[in-house]
């Protein structure tokens, strides 16, 4: 019996020599080692903007637990701009706003998200986003870009805003029929203040004065036709309106 007991005891002594881990799990101790996830596959198919290898690559990673926090941002930054790629904005956003919650100093990112708000048509958050990226980095040149062109877009729209459903004049001061009927018309104003608008633009860019006094006189000219043609049987004053914008713009004129 005891020569039984002392074989047990040998083999116990040498697992443990020569594999403490082994020895440890065998015995109830701590576990074994758990392989860390590698994001390289992850990183490869996305690159590679292959959406059938890198949804599932990328997703083992970061739906594991055990993924440390650098490995788990670079396949939430990798697949978020596979998504973008194809067009799924929505999966996009949400692995930005993840990687931005894990780590809020990645200005390329917040940039990234601005882009994306755009597709979807939401500049105000855009312009949020570019704002970000250049106070972590001044020099960020896309979101420096970016953030200019989307400023200077909402600040156009709201000067819109501003002025919608207001014609180039004062309608205190409107006598004529015609202009009481484009005031008492958002869209005939709009038209009328786009019109003014184009002829502004037009006499601006004229080449020299003799021809910008030809312009004028044109505009003049409709102006005249439109006072005397309004109310008579067969004018179409918004047509006659859209008619004269298209040839301001270029569309069969200047």
């Amino acid at each position: 019996m005891r020569f039984h007991k002392l074989i047990h005891m040998s083999a116990a002594v040498v697992l443990a020599a020569v594999s403490p881990g082994a020895a440890r799990a065998a015995t109830g101790g701590e576990p074994a080692a758990v392989a860390p996830i590698d994001v390289a596959a992850c990183l490869t198919a996305a690159a590679a903007d292959d959406m059938d290898k890198a949804g599932p690559a990328c997703a083992a990673v970061i739906d594991n637990d055990k993924t440390a926090k650098p490995d788990l941002v670079k396949a939430l930054i990798a697949r978020g701009a596979l998504y973008a790629r194809h067009d799924q904005i929505d999966r996009a956003v949400a692995d930005d706003s993840r990687v931005l919650l894990l780590d809020p100093t990645l200005a390329d990112v917040f940039n990234a998200r601005g882009e994306l708000w755009l597709k979807k048509g939401d500049k105000p958050k855009a312009v949020q986003d570019f704002g970000a990226a250049l106070r972590i980095d001044p020099n960020h040149e896309k979101a420096r870009a970016n953030h200019k062109a989307i400023a200077r877009e909402l600040e156009r729209i709201g000067a819109q805003m501003a002025v919608a459903g207001k014609p180039s004049f004062n309608c205190a001061g409107a006598r004529r029929p015609v202009e009481k009927a484009i005031c008492a018309n958002r869209e005939l104003a709009d038209l009328d203040r786009e019109v003014y608008a184009a002829h502004a633009r037009v006499l601006r860019e004229a080449r020299d004065p003799g021809e910008a006094k030809k312009f004028q006189r044109e505009q003049d000219d409709f102006i005249a036709r439109r006072n005397a043609g309004f109310g008579r049987p067969g004018y179409d004053l918004k047509k006659a309106m859209q008619e004269r914008l298209q040839r301001l713009n270029g569309v069969d004129g200047y």
